[in-house]
């Protein structure tokens, strides 16, 4: 990790926050702030909510100006680590902690973790075909597509679910992600469990068939599919930009993917067993026919521990993802990056085990 051994030889985070008395603290996003919060909070994670990121870090700064926030958008995969080995103290992470990852995190927290989901958004399938716009596509042809055994933009399954376009006798280019990516493991995630067999490479967050194109983190795949012609890829939607977008097939409709439409997903997903009260990890229903849902859902988290040596560090942590988890932060990262905002339910859910921090 680039910056893991410089973090590590200088764990002695710089944290100069006046102690706070319980009686200041605040359970309510919206109050979150204290004025006497001060110090340097380090995150690394998830490129896919950088934009959200970013919009938290002004609103959380600028209530409290004697706080800086750093995030290293290394990937879900890098955050993970660099927040296993104590470089960091908080992660941002497309997935959540699989049960090894689990054990290796409480073993640096000395506690049970805290995983709250804060970023919900569809990773939209985004392409870049002249002439060709409003594309529609089943989870079988998508999975075929990536899987590199559709190859043409004028093969039968594509023009099947696109009976109106004019479809061009040229190469299809998938873009995927070279590094290790919580957003590829929720798109293979949902190839596993939709695509009917089309794809057999399973739910994973290293991009295991071979050709194509990689790029590194979102960015990349955003550059590579906009410099190219023929390409297609998958990137959290906030950050398609001009690209066009594929709507998914979803029972009998297809459905584009919208923040609304990606909400939905929530209302369908379990907590996963077998984790700690704090865990807030979730199962989605991939395969959902249900009416107006956008089954290609990234479900991003910010992972911390229940408990730190330093409590000034646990201050922070712990107002960061009040504000993160409220109403305040959930409608900045909305604005910002056209996220769906958690539901009031969710973000009491999500505040119950935040609070837990110390």
């Amino acid at each position: 990790m680039r910056t893991l051994a410089a973090t590590a030889a200088g764990s002695a985070l710089l944290f100069g926050l006046s102690a706070c008395g319980a009686a200041n603290e605040s359970a309510n996003a919206d109050d979150s702030s204290d004025s006497s919060l001060s110090g340097t909070l380090n995150g690394a994670g998830a490129s896919s909510q950088q934009s959200a990121v970013d919009a938290w870090k002004q609103g959380f700064q600028t209530a409290n100006a004697d706080v800086t926030v750093n995030y290293d958008a290394i990937g879900s995969g890098g955050g993970r680590e660099q927040f296993i080995a104590g470089g960091v103290s908080f992660a941002g992470s497309d997935a959540y902690l699989d049960d090894a990852e689990v054990t290796s995190a409480k073993e640096r927290c000395g506690s049970d973790v805290v995983t709250v989901p804060v970023y919900v958004s569809p990773v939209a399938v985004v392409y870049n075909l002249d002439g060709v716009d409003g594309l529609q596509l089943s989870p079988e042809t998508i999975g075929a597509i990536f899987a590199g055994d559709v190859t043409k933009w004028n093969d039968d399954a594509i023009a099947e679910d696109n009976p109106d376009a004019e479809l061009p006798d040229s190469t299809i280019t998938p873009v995927h992600r070279g590094d290790a990516s919580g957003t590829t493991e929720n798109f293979t995630a949902y190839l596993d469990a939709a695509s009917g067999g089309s794809w057999t490479h399973g739910e994973v967050e290293e991009w295991p068939v071979k050709g194509g194109e990689a790029a590194q983190q979102t960015s990349g795949v955003i550059q590579a599919v906009s410099g190219g012609q023929g390409t297609i890829g998958y990137a959290d939607a906030s950050q398609a930009g001009e690209l066009s977008t594929v709507a998914v097939k979803v029972g009998e409709e297809f459905v584009a993917p919208t923040p609304e439409a990606a909400a939905k997903v929530l209302d369908a997903a379990t907590q996963v067993e077998g984790r700690a009260e704090t865990d807030l990890a979730l199962e989605i229903d991939r395969k959902t026919e249900a009416a107006g849902v956008y089954p290609i859902v990234l479900v991003s988290y910010q992972i911390a521990c229940q408990k730190y040596e330093d409590a000034a560090e646990a201050e922070l942590v712990k107002e960061w993802l009040t504000y993160v988890a409220g109403s305040e932060g959930q409608d900045a990262s909305a604005e910002a990056a056209g996220s769906a905002p958690l539901s009031e339910d969710f973000s009491a859910k999500a505040q119950a085990a935040i609070d837990t921090i110390s």
